[in-house]
């Protein structure tokens, strides 16, 4: 029996997703040590051309995905990007923009940015210190160029998510990035779990009880920090809260995003060639706009329709009582045992074995 798809809000996961994230190059300056993309420093000549791009977003326009994220590689490689977000915006979608911190940011116009209909950038940060940092995007003066790019856009309102991804390397860190981002004041801190994929290893991943630890003080920031605090494929940041702060966990951390998404189940991810995968960490080809309608590839799919089945998750995942809110991440799932509907490595947490906590309690 698949769980229930809908959210309390009215949300209706089986409808459309919720988060629509398309990587519109995968040209890229930086050389990140764990880009899902391994991009590269040229654009395809693959990519989706204008007059596809177009389309698509005539497409997305009719799904109506509550946020469209433009990212890469480096979006703002492409000349077109801040015309695909005009187009977007003047379809009635509403767009983020994930560049990266380079020398182009820099010399772009974040009024024009602002004023193309960007809602929200994000912007890495990787290592808490300029020389960790660094060494993660593999490219001297990318911490500086960061934190450059956040102050000009809080000089123009633009809102500024600020995205941390973890790893057994910089675990370390977590009280230096926590001290950070009070500095900062991003609108939004998002504390990336990583996903071995692209140019990560499993022999990436933090220790599930370095996370746990993590994610536990992570919760006591709920409400009080001045910044709200969220996870990427770190779906059990979801039950930490819960458990910690009671019936007042189920209240949103900050998040716009319902309860229960994960990779295929609010989430749909478009390839810059236009191949459709239930996220950019989960890449299966499921399709491509360039043949299909992206409404019909996410809501019709034998994968994203079982991956909106938190009955069909094995392991532990499949008996926790948790898995509805949280599920774990597929793609990390995949990413170790090669099977997306395994028991996600990264969590500790040992199920009770009881009836799944419906999404109308969340």
């Amino acid at each position: 029996m698949n769980a229930p798809s809908s959210h309390p809000g009215g949300y209706d996961f089986a409808e459309r997703p919720f988060l629509v994230f398309w990587e519109i190059t995968r040209a890229c300056a930086l050389a990140c040590r764990h880009c899902r993309a391994e991009a590269q420093s040229r654009r395809d000549p693959d990519e989706l051309n204008p007059a596809e791009s177009l389309r698509l977003i005539e497409q997305l326009a009719e799904l109506q995905p509550p946020m469209l994220i433009l990212t890469g590689g480096d979006p703002l490689m492409r000349r077109d990007a801040l015309d695909l977000v005009r187009q977007a915006t003047a379809a009635g979608l509403h767009v983020g923009l994930s560049p990266s911190a380079t020398p182009r940011l820099l010399n772009a116009d974040f009024t024009e940015i602002k004023d193309a209909g960007v809602e929200r950038i994000s912007l890495s940060l990787d290592g808490a210190t300029r020389e960790t940092h660094d060494a993660f995007r593999g490219v001297v003066g990318t911490f500086d160029r960061t934190i450059e790019a956040l102050h000009r856009a809080h000089a123009v309102g633009l809102s500024v998510q600020i995205n941390t991804t973890l790893t057994r390397g910089n675990v370390a860190e977590y009280e230096a990035f926590k001290a950070l981002m009070f500095e900062l004041k991003p609108a939004m801190w998002s504390v990336f779990l990583l996903v071995p994929t692209g140019r990560a290893g499993a022999q990436d991943l933090p220790d599930p009880q370095d996370i746990e630890r993590i994610f536990e003080d992570m919760a006591s920031l709920v409400g009080k920090a001045p910044f709200a605090v969220k996870t990427t494929e770190g779906h059990h940041f979801r039950r930490v809260l819960m458990q910690k702060m009671g019936a007042s966990g189920r209240a949103r951390p900050g998040l716009r995003s319902p309860m229960g998404i994960r990779d295929g189940r609010g989430v749909m991810f478009i390839s810059h060639t236009g191949v459709v995968s239930p996220s950019g960490f989960l890449p299966f080809d499921c399709g491509n706009v360039r043949e299909s309608h992206p409404a019909e590839i996410y809501r019709h799919h034998p994968l994203f329709v079982s991956l909106r089945d938190s009955d069909a998750l094995g392991g532990k995942c499949g008996r926790c009582e948790f898995r509805t809110l949280c599920g774990g991440s597929r793609a990390r799932a995949y990413g170790v045992t090669g099977d997306p509907f395994a028991e996600d490595p990264a969590c500790g947490y040992q199920p009770r074995g009881l009836q799944p906590i419906p999404l109308s309690m969340a």
